[in-house]
């Protein structure tokens, strides 16, 4: 904790770096991605402060829209696209995700309901022929992908891309190796940026 500590007692030591953040944030992305520790959005991007809008789940879960049930996902996502109006989101997967891995082997939950209970939105089990595998890329790449249709079925997803307004991306990052992989609907494959 001490070098987290230090950082931040030195890190506001640059006022001018950070003047211009408190007029207000416009990002162009919404980065949706697991709560991992291993996976920083601004690190991945290069995005500086105020770049990127971020949205981190236990497994970058996207769960059902359902207005009757607002969620703190469903909001994050509606703030960013109608009031910052973000070009696009990005759903970012990871190697070696733990809750990809509990959904595929079927992990006995029963200690952490919360977390059994929210990993119930995975929607169906993610294809995975070797659910031994520890990166789960190819669950993981699935995940990403019923993740991105779910963003789809968000009323002001599905309007601005009616509009042509927004994009959605769906990427797919080894913790392993540092890669970033981006799905290519042409050939249904995650190819390397």
């Amino acid at each position: 904790m001490q070098p987290l500590i230090d950082n931040a007692r030195t890190f506001g030591q640059r006022p001018e770096e950070f003047a211009r953040l408190a007029e207000g944030q416009s990002p162009d992305v919404l980065f949706i991605t697991c709560s991992d520790s291993r996976v920083v959005p601004a690190l991945i991007t290069g995005a500086r402060p105020g770049e990127l809008f971020e949205l981190r789940t236990a497994g970058n879960i996207v769960p059902p829209y359902a207005l009757e049930h607002p969620t703190s996902e469903a909001a994050t996502i509606e703030y960013a696209v109608e009031v910052l109006g973000v070009k696009d989101i990005v759903v970012c997967g990871h190697s070696h995700c733990g809750a990809v891995g509990a959904v595929v082997r079927g992990d006995d939950l029963a200690a952490v309901p919360a977390v059994r209970d929210w990993l119930a939105h995975a929607a169906e089990e993610p294809k995975c022929d070797d659910p031994a595998d520890p990166t789960v890329a190819e669950a993981v790449q699935n995940h990403v992908l019923t993740q991105v249709l779910r963003l789809r079925s968000y009323p002001c997803v599905e309007r601005r891309l009616a509009e042509g307004r927004i994009g959605l991306h769906a990427w797919f990052y080894e913790v392993h190796t540092g890669t970033v992989r981006q799905h290519h609907a042409e050939t249904d494959t995650f190819e390397t940026l």
